[in-house]
């Protein structure tokens, strides 16, 4: 009879630390996938101009900080108005993506690291760009807000020179 209070003791805890273990795990994807979901959401508005869409997904607040190509933005208002509003309003035919995507959320910070695909028409020119970026999320008012943000892409190879006549 011990043995079996034992027995049911046992496999009653297991099962306890076992859906408890379930509930986090389920919980912290939950919460990753709702990072993921904003940055689908940056893509999206980045491809369609909606500095609006982007207001909501931003933190709108002076620690914002972004760099990109050895740039550097300090405050939203800053990124949006002098770097991201201009080049927004000259692309055309905007692509943009993201893959390979890793999160990690920790209490209400989350980190996303991941490779960008950007295509666009700029002025005569065609942009293909690619690289890759990292995103620093903050959970506020229950809602995940870009707070850093840093992409940088290769350099781009130089243009191979002519080869001299004669030779």
């Amino acid at each position: 009879m011990t043995r079996k209070i034992i027995f049911a003791l046992t496999v009653f805890g297991a099962s306890v630390l076992g859906l408890n273990w379930f509930s986090n795990a389920s919980a912290q994807s939950n919460e990753e996938k709702a990072v993921r979901d904003v940055l689908t959401q940056e893509a999206t508005a980045v491809e369609k101009g909606d500095l609006a869409a982007l207001d909501k997904i931003w933190a709108n607040h002076e620690s914002v900080t972004v760099f990109e190509s050895g740039h550097a933005n300090y405050g939203w208002t800053d990124y949006r108005d002098s770097h991201l509003g201009p080049e927004l309003k000259a692309f055309k035919n905007t692509k943009y993506s993201f893959s390979d995507m890793k999160v990690k959320v920790s209490g209400a910070m989350a980190l996303a690291t991941f490779k960008y695909n950007l295509a666009a028409d700029f002025k005569e020119r065609r942009i293909d760009s690619a690289g890759l970026g990292t995103a620093v999320l903050e959970k506020q008012n229950g809602k995940w807000r870009i707070i850093h943000w840093h992409s940088s892409a290769p350099p781009r190879r130089p243009s191979p020179s002519p080869t001299p006549k004669g030779s």
